[in-house]
């Protein structure tokens, strides 16, 4: 079976070396001309993964209707600014009955449609899956252990999703809660732009555990108020993902935080980064919402303050440190009510 990957972002190019490594000829697709033939000339990608050859089984391409034709497996790892343009155009390629998966983390900004949903709406009809997880590119091609989540309704998609990324070092696990996995991967990103300030600060381990531990607690408040299930965010995609990208350099999001606390503005610490920081949209989008549901997100709004609005770094750290101080846990109530305990 032949399989799509449409981005060649660092996580785009990871997937595809999995998939063409357990033996499937994977189309590797990219709008831009010049990483394509740099792609073909070095046979890696320079740009976002260097010093990672590509297996021999990718066929790296800018032909949007050549790489989806015969693919029954579409994975889509756009970034979110521009998922819906690449979603509309890739409806009028994908074969029918095609499986489609995101592995995007973010929302769009005015209409808070998660990725899922967009490919639902711009495609044909099909199933569609979301790949969520602990999944820092970097690690993954270096032959690191990970593991990462696949979420669809669809069982059939789920377990060839399994079969196609499983690896010795790289674990697929299984959930039909969609809207959860995919709203846990968009969430984290803002808190790991909070873990990349406080760490530059030197606050300490205890602080970045607090910072952590309440931000898990935020995101399972907001996805309780979305109707999501908080109890998906115990896992591999919230808490899982959400640990990982709080803590290590290679999150884009981490590095945001690191060199806005190091004093340079958003727009400067963005073109220092020179790659996309999801968190940011999704910050926005998050804040609006939660403004409007009138939600208790601390971390959100200092964040938004520094971030959007240019409030000084310490005074938003004294405003954090002198609110509410609350339960620990939001939905420990309901679990020790349960009729099961």
């Amino acid at each position: 079976m032949s399989v799509a990957v449409v981005g060649a972002g660092n996580f785009g190019t990871v997937i595809a070396n999995i998939v063409a490594g357990n033996g499937s000829r994977t189309h590797l697709w990219m709008r831009d001309e010049q990483q394509l033939k740099d792609i073909r000339k070095y046979n890696e990608n320079r740009r976002y993964l260097p010093g990672h050859a590509l297996h021999s089984n990718i066929v790296p391409t800018s032909d949007l209707s050549d790489a989806l034709n015969a693919c029954k497996l579409v994975f889509v790892t756009v970034p979110s600014q521009s998922f819906r343009e690449v979603a509309r155009e890739i409806g009028s390629c994908v074969r029918p009955g095609a499986y489609s998966v995101s592995a995007t983390k973010g929302v769009e900004p005015d209409s808070f449609k998660l990725m899922s949903e967009i490919l639902a709406e711009e495609l044909p009809p099909g199933s569609v899956g979301v790949l969520s997880g602990p999944n820092l590119a970097e690690e993954i091609a270096e032959g690191k252990f990970a593991g990462t989540v696949i979420a669809s309704g669809d069982s059939e998609l789920r377990q060839l999703v399994q079969k196609k990324l499983s690896s010795s070092t790289f674990r697929v696990y299984s959930s039909d809660d969609v809207y959860g996995v995919e709203l846990g991967g968009a969430l984290k990103n803002i808190y790991a732009i909070i873990c990349g300030l406080a760490t530059t600060l030197g606050v300490g381990q205890n602080a970045i555990s607090l910072v952590i531990t309440r931000s898990l607690v935020e995101m399972s408040r907001f996805a309780e108020a979305m109707k999501a299930n908080p109890y998906t965010f115990l896992g591999l995609a919230g808490v899982g993902d959400l640990v990982a990208t709080c803590t290590s350099p290679h999150s884009r999001n981490y590095q945001l935080g690191v060199h806005v606390a190091s004093g340079l503005s958003l727009d400067q610490a963005m073109t220092r980064l020179g790659k996309l920081a999801e968190g940011v949209n999704t910050l926005k989008a998050v804040y609006k919402r939660k403004e409007k549901m009138s939600l208790y997100m601390p971390l959100v709004d200092a964040l938004y303050r520094v971030l959007v609005c240019g409030e000084d770094l310490q005074t938003a750290i004294v405003d954090l440190m002198t609110t509410e101080q609350k339960d620990d846990v939001d939905f420990a109530a309901d679990f020790a009510a349960s009729p099961l305990l």
